[in-house]
């Protein structure tokens, strides 16, 4: 099965886990298995069904948006990382 590697403030809705396992052959599988697993998540990822701007998603060190987006097929190895976009300071 493949994972994906949550941070940490993202960690308060998946019971501290900073890793889970998700079952899916593509992105978008993979997160619907994310937030099918722990529903508090989705707000947090998705508006209106698709990706918030500012979650970016990876898989190994390439972002999927210069992929195939969610549609990008993975393995069931495959590691995947979710990183928001931090924004602020001067």
């Amino acid at each position: 099965m493949a994972s994906i590697k949550i941070p940490t403030p993202l960690r308060a809705y998946t019971g501290q886990q900073a890793e889970v396992t998700v079952q899916g052959s593509t992105i978008s599988e993979a997160l619907s298995s994310l937030v099918t697993q722990y529903p508090d998540l989705k707000t947090h990822l998705f508006q209106d069904e698709k990706l918030r701007s500012y979650v970016n998603v990876y898989l190994g060190d390439e972002d999927v948006r210069f992929l195939e987006g969610l549609d990008t097929e993975i393995g069931g190895d495959a590691k995947l990382r979710i990183i928001p976009t931090i924004a602020g300071g001067r």
